[in-house]
């Protein structure tokens, strides 16, 4: 799939790509750092149908939402043969214990014998964080194992 890139002199950079629909999704990155998400009109792919401000955290809270569930889903596939096995994503939340913590100190693989095989954060993956991997709120952990023990890993990350 082509990005195109396009200088908006004066205010900053717009990338964009072309959707089935013939729509255009992208970002506007302002020089000063905001960031503006867009979508074209459907007729006219230089005409903005839609723009939405998001903060530093907001854009990276949606990187989030747009990466895991790909990783997801090729994990699911990945495991197709492996009967009893699936992938999940969890979230680290406002309300978490774990926010600020490693890996470690969920003692996660010996309290529910699943595995965090990635950790999306602000649109980056970090794949086969070590014991030491400090968790931050909004980070979306990748968690393979068993039904019941992804959802005692749910509760863990949840509750403590």
């Amino acid at each position: 799939m082509n990005v195109d890139v396009t200088a908006l002199p004066g205010i900053g950079v717009r990338k964009d790509f072309e959707v089935k629909s013939g729509r255009r999704v992208g970002v506007i990155a302002h020089r000063d750092g905001d960031i503006d998400l867009i979508v074209s009109k459907p007729d006219d792919p230089d005409a903005i149908a839609a723009q939405v401000p998001l903060s530093t955290d907001e854009a990276s809270v949606l990187a989030n939402l747009l990466g895991a569930p790909q990783l997801v889903a090729k994990l699911n596939d990945d495991h197709r043969d492996l009967p009893g096995i699936t992938t999940r994503q969890l979230a680290i939340g406002d309300e978490s214990p774990y926010a600020g913590r490693t890996l470690g100190e969920t003692g996660m693989r010996t309290r529910t014998k699943t595995s965090i095989v990635a950790v999306m954060r602000a649109g980056q993956l970090h794949p086969s964080p070590g014991p030491d991997f400090t968790f931050t709120e909004g980070d979306l952990l990748v968690v393979v194992g068993t039904p019941d023990g992804l959802d005692a890993a749910a509760k863990i990350l949840a509750h403590g």
